[in-house]
């Protein structure tokens, strides 16, 4: 099976660098979901280099800004998933920069700690 983001043609590309690249989610969670990835095919983002590292966070700081302008959320999620057990099903490093907007969810305490099923708010652990 290829790699969707070694192979990209026809994707549109919505910023990059000579070491990373950008593009919408092909499953948004949420409207401007976009993925920011190294150009080298690199599984994870210890395996990347430390200038793929920063170019993939410049471009966080690049999309974001397109997106305050254009979709005006109240907030991002911005991660990644680290092998099977995390999530990952394409081995392809990729940080989802995900616009959050209110009342999007019912209680989005927690964030990202809701990749944990039932350990997402802290406030009603006991």
């Amino acid at each position: 099976m290829p790699c969707p983001f070694c192979d990209i043609e026809g994707r549109p590309i919505v910023a990059q660098s000579d070491l990373a690249l950008a593009l919408r989610d092909a499953y948004p969670a949420s409207p401007g979901h976009t993925l920011i990835v190294p150009r080298r095919h690199v599984a994870d983002w210890w395996s990347a280099t430390t200038f793929e590292r920063a170019a993939m966070l410049s471009l966080v700081d690049e999309v974001k800004s397109a997106l305050d302008a254009e979709l005006c959320p109240d907030g991002y999620n911005l991660g990644f998933n680290d092998r099977p057990a995390a999530g990952q099903t394409v081995f392809h490093l990729h940080l989802h920069l995900i616009p959050r907007f209110a009342g999007d969810v019912d209680d989005p305490t927690g964030g990202v700690r809701h990749a944990v099923v039932g350990k997402g708010n802290y406030r009603r652990m006991g």
